[in-house]
């Protein structure tokens, strides 16, 4: 019998692959709710300071890309946990930038931070670039051109680099898939590298047109992964976008959700079918659960889960 999948709890690893931590606020006070839980493993993704001042230079970046940094060594040393580290400009910020800094400034700012990311990622100090993409709300047309225009020479950039790359766009079903993967194609990008984040819980490939996904776990998400997962075309993970900000505490997913959904999805796979389950055994489920919290994040992100 395996002592990773006990009655329907598992035992083993268990990654958020996408979760945000601010010094200022809970920081390790959500770690260790998180860990409490029996997390292992988490992306820590860099943070905008969308209510201070952006940067507005390569050393305004390399600052805030510091504190990334700094905050995850603190949660290994606090925790012992495995934590990697996303690096980037977020889309948002470029477009709150054209106010101020113009369409072509902004740009060439985002894209030197984009490139102080990857130096990082070469260094070995960072391991994926993002989040980056595009602005997620109705803009202008010229804005949005920009923004596509923007995101394949980012792509192209990670290609070059060799690195995966966490995208936030918009929530447009399987169209905006499609469109990613038309531009990860052009950028010679592999698709299996390219990682929509705050992703809907269909991880079918005719969904996902072969792109790896960390899925918000939300309520009802269960169900579709259940659905879904056979015919998956690429990784995919569990994330809670948490965003470690008092002022928006339902704006997202706390730091349990995803040893939470993690044990909902093992229970609903083993349930016999005749009961309204899906009536998988017990060694395939823990071969899927090692895949989406270990071995899967662990070749994305060059990161032992």
């Amino acid at each position: 019998m395996s002592d990773l999948l006990v009655d329907g709890l598992w035992h083993g690893p268990i990654t958020d692959q996408h979760i945000h931590l601010d010094r200022g606020n809970r920081f390790l006070a959500a770690v260790d709710e998180f860990t409490r839980c029996g997390g292992t493993g988490l992306m820590l993704v860099h943070k905008p300071g969308f209510s201070s001042d952006l940067p507005t230079d390569r050393a305004g970046y390399e600052q805030v890309y510091a504190e990334t940094l700094a905050m995850a060594e603190d949660v290994k040393q606090a925790y012992g946990i495995t934590v990697g580290v996303v690096l980037g400009p977020h889309p948002v910020a470029w477009h709150h930038q054209m106010e101020s800094l113009g369409l072509a400034r902004s740009t060439e700012l985002h894209l030197e931070a984009v490139d102080l990311a990857l130096e990082h990622i070469e260094e070995g100090t960072a391991h994926c670039l993002g989040e980056v993409g595009r602005p997620h709300y109705p803009v202008s047309e010229e804005a949005w051109s920009a923004a596509n225009e923007m995101l394949l020479e980012i792509m192209q950039s990670a290609a070059g680099a060799g690195t995966s790359i966490q995208l936030h766009v918009e929530d447009n079903g399987d169209a905006t898939y499609a469109e990613l993967a038309e531009l990860a194609t052009k950028a010679n990008l592999p698709l299996s590298r390219t990682i929509r984040h705050y992703a809907p819980a269909n991880v079918s490939g005719d969904f996902t047109h072969g792109l790896a996904c960390t899925v918000s776990v939300g309520s009802g998400s269960v169900q579709a992964l259940c659905a879904s997962h056979a015919s998956a075309g690429a990784y995919w993970g569990m994330e809670t976008d948490y965003l470690d900000d008092p002022r928006r505490p339902g704006a997202v997913l706390g730091p349990k959700t995803i040893p939470k959904r993690t044990n909902e999805l093992c229970r609903a796979l083993l349930k016999p079918e005749n009961e309204g389950g899906y009536g998988m055994e017990v060694s395939e489920v823990e071969e899927l659960m090692l895949n989406i919290h270990s071995r899967w994040p662990s070749e994305l992100y060059g990161v032992e889960f």
